[in-house]
């Protein structure tokens, strides 16, 4: 595989892909899912950090450095990307993520002339690029779909890139693959865009009113009980996992694997959270797991109470 790769552009969702991609690829050459990976910002990096993980290593082990919000590096980091891109050492892989613009504009033009394997990342903000974007959902999945049913789906969820990726691989699960606009009516009409995750965070922030109404709109919509409790354990879960950690999003989110615009959102939802409430609501959504599974007699008060009492716990109750 080419060791410098450029993710140009700031749509999240396809720099997320890109940067998995790469991940993936060079973790198949390695031979092994241990893989040093180092994230950081370009921008907020010193040059002594840069020149560091930039070196040659004495033992010249497979690695990946990732470096996010390149345009806005300093004139002597983006000098010091450039030069180790040009001559980069063995087994190691530089992985740039660049918007395009910035004060550091013109290193993506270096490392294109470098000869950086490139991945075009741009935001997509244009309804015709949002029924774009769904079509090519539909054809990764190899599953052939309408005109009608990509703008009645783009219709019915609406702007949120990662919402409507979201929405092509449910309906594709949902329906064997037979998707069309019936199915999509059904499967998002009205309040389309409430799903189990938008029900767990309402929940972990303390929004009682808020996550009981979502949760009911998406009981009434169809969504199946065992999706909304994960969505609610897997909230949880990250809260029990990320909260008693220290260190920056980005140094938490190379050792967890997740992205870190997800481990920010942890940080902000767990300062809610004492040692106590966290316990309490584990053994709520390890309870509720079963309860959606057949053991509860009325899963839909299971679920109801479930996320009520989490919503409370969130909120000092």
């Amino acid at each position: 595989m080419s060791q410098l790769h450029l993710v140009l552009g700031d749509e999240d969702l396809l720099v997320d892909r890109a940067i998995a991609t790469v991940l993936r690829i060079a973790r198949k050459e390695a031979g092994t899912h241990d893989v040093p990976v180092d994230r950081m910002r370009a921008g907020e990096v010193s040059v002594n950090e840069l020149a560091e993980l930039l070196s040659p290593s004495l033992f010249a082990d497979e690695r990946v450095l990732v470096l996010e919000a390149a345009a806005e590096a300093g004139k002597e980091a983006a000098a010091l990307i450039a030069e180790a891109a040009a001559d980069l050492p063995p087994g190691t892989v530089l992985v740039v993520v660049h918007s395009g613009g910035g004060r550091a504009k013109a290193l993506a033009d270096q490392l294109k002339k470098l000869g950086a394997e490139t991945y075009p990342c741009a935001k997509i903000k244009w309804p015709n690029e949002r029924v774009d974007f769904v079509r090519r959902e539909f054809r990764d999945l190899k599953v052939k779909v309408s005109d009608d049913t990509v703008n009645a789906l783009v219709d019915a969820v609406g702007s949120d890139v990662r919402e409507l990726a979201a929405a092509c691989s449910q309906l594709v699960a949902d329906t064997d693959g037979k998707v069309d606009a019936a199915a999509v009516r059904r499967y998002h009409s009205g309040k389309a865009e409430i799903k189990g995750w938008d029900i767990a965070d309402m929940a972990v922030t303390g929004d009682v009113s808020g996550a009981a109404e979502a949760l009911r709109w998406a009981m009434i919509s169809g969504e199946p009980h065992v999706v909304l409790a994960d969505a609610l354990a897997e909230a949880v879960h990250a809260i029990a996992r990320i909260g008693p950690q220290s260190g920056s999003a980005y140094q938490l989110a190379s050792e967890l694997g997740m992205p870190p615009k997800r481990v920010e959102k942890v940080q902000r939802q767990s300062r809610r959270w004492t040692r106590d409430s966290v316990a309490e609501a584990m053994r709520l959504v390890a309870a509720l797991n079963a309860d959606v599974k057949g053991a509860a007699a009325d899963s839909n008060y299971a679920l109801e109470s479930a996320v009520r009492r989490v919503a409370e716990l969130a909120g000092g109750k």
